[in-house]
């Protein structure tokens, strides 16, 4: 085994801890969106535009625009990922959104060989394996096969999900930064038509904005900053927290129990990713 400089490994660990601040961040939204009243397309959209006014403001001056191929194809994943999410809610239910969505890390974990020369290890697999059998534990009482189209909607989102992480760590000696910003405007744009069929009163405009700075601009900042120093794999893995700790505001603000078998799936998921961090 090769011993890694003491810098190293605290940088390591300080992206961990970012990567689980964005978990932490992304299961807001399962609340927030409870507060918004308007079009599930018109919210991706303006909460896009939100995040991109955000990651224009502060990050300015590493906006390079070089539309060279991983740059494009970030932003295309982007706004693939979460328009296509929202879809996908309208279509078949949340819980199997979010279960075929979260597919995704078997996807890296796939193409992260000759896509980014990165192997995922035995250790990423079973971790990974132990997860998904937690996932699937948690949305148990909610899973349904109907719904096809939604379905396949969700796959596809978790398809897109898979390679935003794969583009973004592929610019890890750059910033990918401007991949996001142009993947919100992407998403802003497809939202752009639903937004003029009703205006939002004043408690959903504010509910737009937390979702727009809090649960996606700022998270998807910290996460394209936390891919510079971990393996794409594990870019994926330990945000996958996210699905367990949303019922967990959930229930805190409005008092929504989870059942049994969520709670058994959501200690396999947060187990096998304290382990994974820890490791």
């Amino acid at each position: 085994m090769v011993d890694l400089p003491v810098e190293s490994i605290a940088v390591h660990r300080r992206a961990l801890l970012l990567l689980l601040l964005t978990a932490v961040l992304w299961s807001l939204g399962g609340v927030l969106i409870k507060w918004v009243n308007w079009n599930p397309v018109a919210i991706a959209g303006i909460r896009s535009l939100i995040g991109a006014a955000l990651i224009g403001t502060s990050f300015h001056r590493e906006l390079r625009f070089t539309w060279t191929f991983n740059q494009i194809g970030g932003a295309v994943a982007y706004a693939g990922t979460v328009v296509l999410f929202v879809i996908a809610n309208k279509l078949t239910t949340a819980a199997n959104a979010i279960l075929l969505q979260y597919t995704a890390p078997v996807y890296v974990a796939l193409f992260s060989p000759w896509f980014l020369g990165e192997q995922a290890d035995r250790r990423d697999w079973l971790t990974l394996l132990v997860m998904l059998g937690g996932m699937a534990l948690f949305f148990m009482d909610e899973l349904s096969f109907d719904g096809y189209l939604g379905n396949s909607i969700a796959l596809v989102s978790g398809l897109c999900f898979a390679w935003l992480t794969l583009f973004l760590r592929r610019q890890k000696d750059s910033s990918s930064l401007p991949s996001l910003f142009l993947g919100n405007l992407l998403a802003g744009v497809i939202g752009l038509p639903f937004m003029f069929q009703s205006i939002p009163d004043l408690s959903s405009c504010v509910g737009l904005l937390l979702m727009g700075v809090v649960q996606l601009g700022l998270p998807y900042i910290l996460y394209a900053l936390a891919l510079r120093h971990v393996r794409a794999v594990e870019g994926i893995l330990v945000p996958m927290i996210e699905p367990v700790l949303n019922p967990v505001w959930v229930f805190l603000m409005m008092g929504e129990k989870p059942s049994p078998w969520a709670i058994v799936g959501g200690a396999m998921i947060l187990g096998a990713v304290l382990f994974r961090v820890r490791r």
